[in-house]
């Protein structure tokens, strides 16, 4: 058992990431940990010592085959069980101990994933790839960057964003993980699920802004501390409430998916939110808000082909808006649809999102893409699921839906 001080930006799943361990882990031997709704700096907590994989031996086995169904390699497996490569005491009933899988991806949940994961990811695919691009489009109320990834040097372009809701950010990592993959197949000339990257990157250019709310993340994963410089104002958006998990808005409690040019005045009366709230406050002007405002002039200096917005949940692709979208986007939801066996469905009645106002711009198809299901946060166990179903949809428009 060590012990451990809390320090700011620390999560329970942050630290048992760090250390490991599963968050169950850390609230097994901190009790108190999982009935408050964020650590404090300065908190002690008692963390174990990390658990050891285990595997008894099966008929048939060498030590070969059990190195490859874990994912490690001999000399890790021999290192921790001296013999096993001999075959000396790979014999079946056999307990070995299993060494940690070595990560293949340079993106990967750590805990939660915020602002400083997708700063520390965005740099390590820029280097490791030197055909992935970055710029910085914008800044955040609190002065984050709004960072922009670029891949690819075809004529069409691809504008996609994630975590527009605070709460939504595992969209994020989801938009993330596609952009390694496809570099990684291209630099290797190698075919990713059918589909070939070369042509991606021949055929489109890929504008990806993955974390479109870094504010509004970060209060969801860590809260406001007292000396946060919208602490007292928050606490009185949230109704006394200390837990931002429910959070959807920036962090002036705006919903940015209510702040684009698209009928904002009917949205913002449908609504009735009359002013900062953690959801559905429209703002007191279209694009009033620093982040939403970045987005809208990327589009305006790069004008797409197509757009995707990646939120959570629902499993469902909103491809229409006011008879607005071109003939094709309806074809193009389904095969959306038919990829990622989500459902592709014709909404009504909402309005001033970044998908309707995109259509109603650029007259181009525009689609809200709901990952996953469930209730936001949607739990870290569902990214690898969300990650390729993101890459699905993705390749499918990056392949002309062929």
């Amino acid at each position: 058992m060590q012990q451990y001080i809390a320090r700011r930006g620390d999560t329970v799943s942050r630290i048992a990431a760090r250390h490991g361990l599963t968050p169950e882990h850390v609230i097994q031997g901190n009790p108190w940990a999982g009935s408050q709704p964020y650590l404090y700096p300065g908190q002690v907590l008692f963390l174990p010592s990390a658990p050891r994989k285990r595997y008894a031996v099966q008929e048939g086995d060498d030590a070969h085959s059990i190195a490859s169904l874990f994912g490690v390699g001999i000399d890790e497996l021999e290192m921790l069980n001296p013999g096993v490569s001999s075959g000396r005491i790979c014999l079946p009933g056999k307990v070995l101990v299993i060494p940690a899988a070595a990560r293949r991806e340079e993106v990967y949940l750590r805990g939660e994933y915020g602002p400083a994961d997708l700063e520390a990811d965005t740099a390590r695919l820029a280097d490791k790839y030197p055909f992935v691009s970055t710029e910085t489009i914008g800044t955040s109320v609190l002065g984050k960057p709004i960072t922009l990834l670029r891949i690819g040097s075809g004529p069409r372009h691809l504008h996609v964003n994630g975590a527009l809701h605070a709460n939504e950010w595992l969209t994020a990592p989801a938009l993330m993980r596609f952009i390694e993959e496809y570099a990684a197949a291209f630099a290797s000339g190698s075919p990713w699920h059918g589909h070939q990257p070369a042509d991606w990157h021949r055929d489109w250019t890929l504008w990806a802004v993955p974390m479109a709310n870094p504010d509004g993340v970060e209060l969801v994963q860590e809260g406001a501390l007292p000396d946060h410089p919208y602490c007292a104002a928050l606490m009185k958006w949230n109704s006394g409430r200390r837990s931002f998990r429910h959070w959807k808005a920036n962090i002036r409690g705006v919903d940015l998916g209510d702040q684009f040019p698209a009928h904002w005045e009917e949205e913002r009366d449908r609504r009735q939110v009359p002013g900062p709230a953690p959801r559905d406050y429209s703002g007191h002007a279209p694009l009033c808000e620093p982040e939403a405002a970045a987005l809208a002039a990327l589009a305006e200096r790069i004008p797409g082909d197509a757009a995707v917005s990646l939120h959570s949940q629902g499993a469902e692709i909103y491809w229409n808006y006011r008879g607005y979208e071109p003939p094709e986007s309806k074809r193009w939801a389904a095969g959306l649809a038919a990829v990622s066996g989500y459902r592709a469905v014709e909404l009504t009645g909402s309005d001033a999102g970044y998908k309707d106002w995109f259509i109603q711009r650029f007259r181009k198809p525009g689609f809200t893409v709901e990952l996953g299901i469930g209730k936001n946060p949607l739990p870290a166990a569902d990214f690898e699921d969300m990650a390729l179903e993101t890459g699905l949809i993705l390749g499918a428009i990056l392949s002309n839906l062929k």
